[in-house]
């Protein structure tokens, strides 16, 4: 809608004019117009009027005008909609085209059928300073393309720079992640299962705000960056498509401590990135942020020192508070700030989760697909180098669970490459093999000599980058200036003889900056080591080195310190060694037992004793004994640290005899077992199995960690499994349930052939049976095997299904939840003769009449969504429904007069809802007593709904696409009761009045 009186230039008008046609018949052919919109004249008779920028081709008097034809045309500026042509007024020499303008009722029309389609439409206020904005908008979506589209991958920095980076959409995995469900941890988790993790493109689409926690180089900012790119280029598919055409503001907040900047406001937000392009114009950013079309990527929020992070929450929070519309992803590691840090701003969190056997193996592939890209010459030894590495990630388990990051994978990968496939056995091997690989040898392979005049071997490398990195660390910094970095060479050679001969600490700076391979630009005069990780590594080479231990234990229960430490413990000596964890076990005292402090401080003393070579006995026995001291966990926190342990955390377990009833402590201990996983953990979940049965599905949400065949016939086999649903995403898995008769559902994400599935699940009685991938089903006959027992089943997407008739003896079947985006309504007709069928899903069918589908006489539950707006007739075909959901009504009012004579439906659900619409006659349906719709939009009220829904005494609304909403109009409607999901209390007015009455969660 037009929010101001200046004119408008560079709108377009395209459509099919008269002058434009061709042809003896007179064929249509497209023009385009370019014209300013006067957003004064014409405002009397509510018109919208272009002025063409030059006058359209004379034509003889007893032809038609040159712009006949042309009304029905759009008017754009930019890809925004202001309105249609109407029509060309004879005066002004037809230069004016006066046109409707695009009305609220016809804007929430627009958006509903979009939704339809999964395209992002959204109001847009086109002000004075439009044009120029979107000018500038384009320009910004080419810098973040040039920032942000390719990322420097490990291991291939030994080529050229331009062979070492590599595009973004080809280094980028979608990894899993898992939402940290708040109410379960407060129900003590053991009433409900914790949610199932999910791709991470999944977890964002109906997620506004996200705190997305993460280990070191577990591709946190590989993400943003990835969602950056796209965004801006409006290259976002499936999940993430609504966010195509957002403003991305990268905001990374180590850059803005090394530069000495604040946290920045609404017109600093386009120059925190640093990116290559002009200054935005005055008062942009803001305008970007008021409208609801920023994306807020914030990435490292525990780069920021613990003393400034309530800072930080002040900053975020005002900004947010300020923009309520403003979609935002913040980075974090795991523990640096406390859960719900973000809570109270509406933030659901996320923690990426270890990379999956099968995403390793996908890293694996991605990565010497890019070394082949880069060495064609070289492409037989890497097929062999690929295929040995794949082999050994599938037969070591030690060497796989050194791998569970994008960045520690990277690093396998090029040793691997570099070693002709010898490869450490220890993550400080890993690392030390890493720098060794990139500091040694890497400019006599390239038969580079000295081109700054500098010849440093691997130790002095290392010892000037060091000094770099332990002034980082202490700064609480991962980023730094040249001026900071001058400083500390200065201070190394003065103890550097054969390296101060060299040159002055320019030059050698000089020379680190573009021969290590560790070190990189990343803005002007701003520079970072290529990870953290590698930066922890070399400060705690120099921390041990210079005998500052205490300074380490002083900072012990720090999270951002942590690494340092953990990585310190390989650099010891036996004697550094021993003062080192008999510190960090004197730390852990200082808080109360069972602190997360305390846990978190005690696992890192764990840890730094697990890989020593020799420590004194009376140290190890002091580990022992305060490790023991923190079990059983009795919380999820608890739990993510004790898992650290790995397979060591298994001997301190307690006897599951010892816990005879049900009891949260059982639940955390079994969620320890089965984080740990792999081969040693079978024997423990096996005897905490059989001793607590009602824990099977607890055992059976985590199959995917376990030697699949092991686990099924030594846990799974003797576990409960009744309401448990078995994942099975691989062969392997798919083979091992041949020892699971008694199972009592399974998700199936493998794409499998009719026969597969039959054979698969001959000799299984099965009750639930979810398909999540189904593209190979042509038909249901493969439920004969499970005929006389299957109660529910789910498939997903089946384009090459045709032929739904059901097995013989299909008897029992009750839900069937079906993605239908390729069937047509007929094909359906079978599902009528499914005697016991009374849960009906059918979604993304191509239909816009109820009618299209066979009617179910027992089907009391039904829900239908399509890319077209449905019309209801039919309806009074499916005699038992009471339960009916809808993704847009095509006839508003008929469809009201529909549900009005179908008494028997009760409960409404529809996904779109016609806010703007009036209906012309005064119709009511009270038969409905439960109605769930979307929120209204800023054009829609909530009073519309009583005179239509009168009878309505449970509402639910969906506000996830709002950000603020008005419940003052149901005061008055006495005796109903409402639930909100996607915003909180606080950001719903009138909310206090509701009371008891009002249910509201954020998601």
């Amino acid at each position: 809608m037009l929010d101001t009186r200046e004119a408008i230039p560079g709108c377009e008008i395209t459509g099919f004019p008269r002058v434009q046609r061709y042809g003896p018949d007179q064929r249509l052919e497209a023009d385009q117009y370019t014209a300013t919109v006067l957003p004064m004249a014409g405002r009397v008779r509510d018109l919208l009027v272009c002025e063409l920028d030059s006058p359209p081709a004379a034509r003889p008097d007893d032809e038609p005008p040159a712009l006949s034809g042309l009304s029905g045309g759009p008017v754009f500026v930019g890809d925004v909609l202001l309105g249609i042509a109407r029509q060309v007024p004879q005066q002004r020499e037809g230069r004016r085209v006066e046109c409707s303008p695009i009305s609220p009722s016809v804007a929430a029309e627009l958006h509903l059928r979009a939704a339809k389609t999964r395209v992002g439409l959204s109001h847009e206020r086109v002000h004075g300073n439009f044009p120029k904005d979107l000018r500038y908008e384009t320009e910004y979506a080419q810098a973040l393309g040039v920032a942000y589209r390719r990322t420097k991958i490990f291991g291939l920095d030994e080529l050229s720079r331009h062979d070492s980076e590599w595009d973004l959409d080809t280094a980028y995995l979608s990894l899993e992640a898992q939402a940290q469900d708040r109410a379960a941890r407060h129900r003590g988790a053991m009433e409900s299962a914790a949610p199932l993790p999910q791709r991470i493109d999944a977890l964002l689409t109906d997620r506004p705000r996200v705190l997305l926690r993460g280990e070191a180089g577990a591709g946190k900012t590989t993400l943003l960056w990835w969602l950056a790119a796209h965004a801006s280029a409006r290259t976002l598919a499936d999940d993430l498509a609504p966010l195509n055409g957002l403003v991305p503001f990268v905001v990374p907040l180590r850059t803005l401590r090394a530069r000495g900047m604040t946290f920045p406001g609404p017109a600093e937000l386009s120059r925190a990135a640093g990116l290559v392009v002009d200054a935005a114009p005055e008062g942009w950013a803001g305008r970007v942020l008021e409208a609801g079309r920023a994306l807020l990527l914030v990435d490292g929020l525990d780069e920021v020192p613990p003393e400034d992070r309530e800072q930080a929450h002040t900053w975020l929070s005002q900004l947010l508070a300020r923009y309520p519309d403003t979609r935002c992803v913040a980075t974090v590691r795991p523990l640096a700030v406390e859960p719900d840090w973000l809570r109270s701003e509406d933030f659901a969190e996320l923690r990426l989760l270890p990379m999956r056997n099968e995403d390793i193996q996908a890293f694996v592939t991605s990565w010497h697909r890019a070394a082949r890209l880069s060495e064609p010459d070289d492409a037989e030894r890497l097929d062999e180098l690929e295929r040995d590495l794949a082999l050994q990630f599938d037969q070591n388990p030690t060497l796989r669970d050194l791998a569970r990051t994008p960045l520690l994978c990277a690093v396998i990968c090029a040793l691997h490459r570099r070693r002709d496939g010898f490869l450490p056995e220890t993550r400080w091997e890993l690392y030390r093999s890493a720098l060794g690989m990139l500091l040694g040898h890497r400019d006599r392979r390239r038969r580079i000599g000295d081109p700054e005049g500098v010849e440093l071997d691997v130790e002095e490398h290392t010892q000037l980058l060091q000094r770099i990195a332990v002034w980082l660390v202490r700064e609480g910094q991962s980023e730094f200036t040249r001026d900071q970095a001058l400083r500390q060479i200065g201070r190394a050679l003065a103890g550097m003889e054969r390296v101060s001969t060299q040159g002055r600490p320019e030059k050698i700076l000089t020379h680190l900056l573009n021969r290590s391979g560790l070190l990189q630009q990343h803005a002007d005069d701003t520079y970072q080591f290529i990870h953290r990780t590698f930066q922890d590594y070399l400060a705690a080479k120099e921390f041990v080195e210079d005998d500052h231990l205490n300074e380490l234990l002083r900072h012990a229960d720090e999270e951002t310190w942590q690494d340092v430490i953990l990585l310190a413990a390989g650099h010891c000596g036996r004697r550094e060694l021993a003062v080192l964890v008999s510190g960090l076990l004197d730390v852990g005292l200082r808080y109360e037992a069972g602190t997360e402090e305390r846990t978190a401080v005690h696992v890192l003393a764990a840890l730094c004793a697990q890989h020593a070579t020799w420590l004194d006995e009376a140290v190890r026995r002091a580990v022992r004994e305060s490790t023991a001291a923190l079990f059983p966990p009795t919380d999820d926190s608890q739990v993510a640290s004790l898992a650290r342990l790995g397979p060591a955390a298994l001997a301190f377990l307690p006897d599951p005899r010892t816990m005879s009833t049900p009891k949260p402590d059982a639940w955390f201990v079994t969620s320890l077992i089965t984080d740990i996983g792999g081969a040693p953990a079978i024997p423990h979940a096996r005897a905490w199995a059989l001793a607590h049965p009602w824990l099977g599905h607890a055992f059976a949400s985590k199959w995917e960690r376990f030697p699949p065949e092991g686990y099924a016939t030594e846990v799974l086999a003797h576990s409960n499994l009744r309401h448990a649903v078995l994942t099975v995403s691989d062969r392997k898995r798919l083979k091992a349930l041949r020892h699971l008769p008694h199972s009592y559902a399974l998700s199936l994400r493998l794409d499998l052939s009719d026969a597969e599935i039959g054979a698969a699940l001959e000799g299984i009685r099965l009750e639930g049976l979810f398909l999540r991938r189904a593209t190979r089903l042509t038909g249901l006959a493969f439920l004969g095997a499970v005929a006389d027992s299957l109660s529910m089943l789910e498939i997903g997407p089946c384009p090459a299904l045709r032929d739904f008739s059901p097995p013989p003896g299909l008897h029992r079947l009750v839900t069937l939840l079906l993605d239908a985006e390729e069937t047509r309504p007929g094909d359906l007709a079978p599902l009528a003769d499914l005697p016991s069928l009374s849960l009906l899903k059918v979604r993304h069918l191509d239909a816009d009449r109820l009618c299209e589908i066979t009617a179910h006489p027992g089907v009391t539950d039904l829900t239908v969504t399509s890319r077209r707006p449905i019309t209801l007739d039919g309806l009074d075909a499916w005699k038992s429904l009471r339960d009916l959901e809808i993704s847009e009504l095509a006839s508003f009012d008929d469809s009201l007069d529909a549900l009005r004579e179908h008494a028997g439906i009760t409960v409404l659900g529809l996904n779109a809802f016609p806010w703007a619409h009036r209906p012309a006659d005064a119709v009511s349906v009270p038969t409905i007593k439960e109605l769930s719709v979307p929120a209204p939009d800023r054009d829609g009220d909530l009073r519309m709904l009583r005179p239509l829904f009168p009878g309505v005494r449970h509402l639910r609304l969906d506000v996830s696409a709002r950000r603020v909403l008005d419940l003052t109009p149901l005061h008055s409607w006495p005796g109903l009761r409402v639930q909100v999901t996607g915003l909180s209390r606080p950001r719903l007015i009138g909310a206090e009045k509701l009371g008891n009455r009002l249910n509201a969660s954020p998601g």
